[in-house]
């Protein structure tokens, strides 16, 4: 995962604390309670924060929401995105 020049980590780790995060390095979607985890997966997938990420972080950070999404919420799994 590269770290983006437009985001400083500090804020996540601020906003959220030592939680885990899908993407880590720059401390983005948390993923600590359901309510997280559910926007982690909304705002992710918006094209505005999608197309920030080359297409191998996007699948690093799709499977971690999709992990955090069966151990916690359901084992299907979120809703299927379109690209």
């Amino acid at each position: 995962m590269e770290k983006r020049k437009d985001i400083n980590p500090d804020t996540g780790l601020k906003k959220y604390g030592n939680v885990q995060f899908a993407d880590d390095i720059n401390k983005k979607y948390p993923l600590d309670t359901e309510e997280h985890i559910r926007a982690a997966w909304n705002y992710f997938h918006m094209p505005r924060d999608y197309k920030k990420y080359s297409e191998t972080d996007r699948k690093i950070i799709t499977n971690k929401i999709v992990k955090a999404w069966k151990e916690k919420i359901s084992p299907e799994g979120p809703p299927i995105k379109k690209d």
